[in-house]
């Protein structure tokens, strides 16, 4: 946070400059804030020490408590108390700004100062916009100068003016919180040390440090500790053998960083001939909410999850999602860009932190006519953000965003798939066919018809050696299986309506299988009675099913069914909220239109019938071959849909809500306005909250010159996102009606309605056959 060591080239503190209260809500405003390009960061620190207790609490106290300080029993102690503080950045006001245009760079120029005065004095978005783009133009050619101008902002502005007040305020709080008052107790304090490699000497900034006993305690706001500051720390302890380190995070403590803190114990143990704890971490997760003071036209506002095209929201989610790469190899680099941008823990874990392929929607508010929806979203983080970092946020939170409007969009007739070899004509409905929802739910199908086969391979799986033996024969000794249906249903969903909007807690789903009867069945390869075809049956119900539904409620290569069904258990809760008063959602609702919500980026080109041919060559061709020897004859065996339409759902009551989830629904709020974590678990929750404010762009010009003035004059005026504040309106909807038990409520014409259970005629699928074909052999020489 805000520790550096003193070093030639290196950026100057800011810490000292500013004097924040525990709110970091003090006037803090751009023009106060230093310019911190990479042109002005070849300067020493010049950092002021101060004591704690003034810096932050405006006070001075005559002594230092006997307890202050953090807890120094414990290598590793861990509190999750889910506190929250806030802070200020207006530099996130602007984190809509487009790329320059060569003319608009060349009116920019490189003298930002100069368009910092002409804003101070016009107070004009435009010009604060000018003033960025010369300082993108200042550094584009230095050595490490960023040319994306989508990551320079983001990175290297809007993040160089929040990691000040951001570690600021948790420094604040820490400081409050143990009591790190009085005279012996200093923050922002220098500390001189000998490089060992060169001799020289290096100034190491301490967050707070107690004179008197040399404690020094290192604050986060993030998870992570530098190396750079953690060398420091070796080199000092063995200059001052009396130090002892305390390192305070503000979220999930990386496992690298309590690995190395862990071994710079041990080593201090070793060396000092003691059993005490010399050096540990103290995790306080605390969320910091962060408060972007004045949008403007220039402002972000992100249209998903919004019913309106013209209007958008904002939230840490769509932060997180829009900073994430789009392959792994993207999310490495980033992550590396942004660690080097992070010493006040502005970007909590970094861009890769957080594990996308697990974002599903958790919570959504009731919707009020003319008030957005507040929304959030869960995923778990990453181990190790820096070597396997997470990655494709944008694309996963656009499918949860899509299929949530899928859902809502179509009647429930057309949430049907099928994959049956002899029906080429009824594979899903077209319009279905067109969205991401519909898309995922067939290759869904597809994956669970292969899985099948997969999981009874006995080259692979001793559970799949066991089946074969197990299976029924025909008269000549060979294995046969009956054709077997497979689908997926939901579990009963474990729900909680309360409070204005419904928590999702749990939404497991079912494999289902069956030896189905019709017209639709293809002709199976083999002839076993009903006594054979009964014992194959429960023999895959026993040996098969159960790998089945742990791979779909676990495997990421289910994730996106996953994330679309828990977007359609929000949406049904939407769909039931209109039904009792008219929301914002209720022209989309049924309209059977989804050209806002197509396939996308790469699935933009997607075919129901590709998907249906590779069915159909597993069917006949098989997924693979094996050969077994079977009373003593050789076997060469080959291996060769998805029904929502039944969803039960249990919602539990307010009392076990709060003792099995206890906190929870301030964590969710808490998560519209930050990224938080819930207790002490691996999950994050970030969400988002949709707003009144149109994201149609406009054209704002930067204040004229004056008449005569020799000021520059750009000749193309900055063309940004532009969203121009209006008036949340409409009437406010009537709350639906609770039953005393905590079920769900009924609909508006009082007919019952099971939230889960009304997702019903969703999603059914017809056949869903998945067969195998053998082939006999003759042994060898017969």
């Amino acid at each position: 946070m805000s520790i550096q060591i003193d070093q030639p080239a290196r950026r100057r503190r800011v810490w000292g400059r500013l004097a924040l209260a525990l709110t970091a809500a003090a006037a803090v405003t751009l023009t106060g804030l230093p310019g911190l390009d990479q042109a002005e960061a070849a300067k020493a620190p010049n950092v002021k020490p101060m004591r704690c207790d003034e810096k932050f609490l405006k006070n001075k106290f005559p002594s230092t408590p006997a307890n202050s300080g953090p807890p120094d029993s414990l290598p590793y102690d861990a509190w999750p108390n889910d506190e929250n503080y806030t802070y200020d950045n207006p530099a996130k006001a602007y984190d809509g700004v487009l790329p320059p245009t060569d003319a608009q760079r060349a009116a920019a120029g490189k003298n930002y100062r100069k368009w910092q005065r002409k804003y101070n004095r016009t107070k004009n978005p435009a010009d604060k916009v000018m003033e960025i783009y010369a300082r993108y133009n200042n550094q584009y050619n230095i050595p490490k100068g960023y040319q994306d101008f989508k990551r320079y902002l983001d990175v290297r502005y809007i993040g160089n003016h929040g990691n000040p007040p951001r570690g600021e305020a948790f420094e604040a709080r820490m400081v409050k919180k143990y009591n790190m008052i009085g005279p012996d107790w200093w923050c922002q304090d220098p500390i001189e040390y000998t490089d060992p490699e060169t001799g020289e000497k290096r100034t190491r900034v301490v967050d707070a440090h107690n004179r008197r006993t040399e404690r020094k305690v290192e604050m986060k706001s993030n998870g992570k500790i530098e190396n750079d500051q953690l060398t420091a720390d070796r080199q000092i302890a063995k200059e001052r053998p009396k130090s002892t380190f305390r390192y305070l995070t503000g979220a999930k403590t990386e496992d690298s960083t309590k690995n190395k803190i862990k071994q710079f114990d041990d080593d201090l143990k070793r060396d000092r001939g003691t059993n005490r704890t010399q050096a540990g971490v103290n995790e306080r997760r605390s969320n910091a909410i962060e408060r972007t003071q004045k949008p403007n036209v220039y402002t972000n506002y992100d249209k998903r999850f919004n019913p309106d095209p013209l209007k958008g929201g904002r939230g840490p989610i769509i932060d997180q999602a829009l900073r994430s790469g789009k392959t792994v190899e993207e999310a490495r680099r980033l992550q590396a860009m942004y660690n080097q941008n992070n010493r006040g823990g502005y970007f909590g874990r970094g861009p890769g932190g957080i594990d996308f392929s697990t974002l599903e929607i958790n919570y959504v508010g009731t919707p009020v006519k003319g008030k957005g929806l507040d929304y959030s979203m869960r995923a778990d983080y990453v181990k190790d953000p820096d070597e396997n970092p997470g990655y494709g946020g944008d694309a996963k939170l656009q499918l949860a965003s899509g299929a949530f409007f899928t859902w809502l969009a179509l009647t429930p007739d057309k949430f049907w798939v099928n994959l049956n070899p002899i029906r080429p004509d009824v594979i899903m409905d077209k319009e279905f066919a067109k969205t991401d929802a519909g898309r995922v739910l067939l290759e869904a199908d597809l994956t669970l018809k292969h899985d099948y086969a997969d999981a009874m391979n006995p080259d692979k799986y001793e559970r799949g050696e066991r089946f074969w033996r197990a299976a029924p024969r025909t008269p000549e000794g060979m294995p046969c299986l009956p054709i077997i249906r497979q689908w997926i249903t939901p579990k009963p969903a474990k729900i909680r309506e309360q409070d204005g909007g419904i928590y999702i807690l749990d939404a497991p789903l079912k494999v289902n299988m069956e030896v189905p009867t019709g017209p639709d069945v293809p002709p199976n390869a083999c002839k076993l009675t009903e006594a054979q075809t009964k014992q194959a049956e429960n023999l895959i119900l026993t040996t098969i099913q159960p790998e089945l539904e742990r791979r779909v409620n676990d495997d990421k290569s289910y994730a996106d069914l996953r994330r679309v069904y828990s977007s359609r258990v929000a949406a049904e809760y939407i769909r039931r909220q209109d039904a009792v008063s008219p929301t914002d959602f209720r022209k989309i609702i049924n309209s059977n239109d989804v050209k806002r919500w197509p396939l996308r980026a790469e699935n933009k080109d997607w075919d129901k019938k590709t998907v249906y041919d590779k069915y159909v060559d597993s069917f006949k061709n098989g997924d693979y071959k094996f050969e077994r020897v079977y009373e003593g004859k050789v076997w060469i065996l080959s291996m060769g849909g998805v029904d929502f339409s039944k969803a039960p759902k249990k919602n539990i009551t307010r009392t076990q809500f709060k003792t099995q989830h206890r906190g929870l629904d301030k964590t969710t709020k808490t998560s519209v306005r930050a990224e938080v974590t819930y207790q002490d678990s691996e999950t994050a929750y970030l969400g988002g909250s949709t707003s009144d404010q149109p994201t149609s762009p406009e054209d704002p010009k930067p204040t004229p010159n004056p008449t005569g003035s020799n000021g520059p004059k750009p000749t193309d005026t900055p063309s940004t996102p532009a969203p121009d504040p209006s008036t949340p309106g409409g009437d406010k909807a009537t709350p639906p009606a609770k039953d005393p038990d905590g079920d769900l409520a009924h609909t508006g014409n009082n007919t019952p309605v099971g939230m889960i259970a009304a997702v019903a005629a969703a999603l059914a699928v017809a056949g869903g056959a998945l067969t195998w074909w053998m082939r006999r052999r003759r042994a060898a020489g017969s």
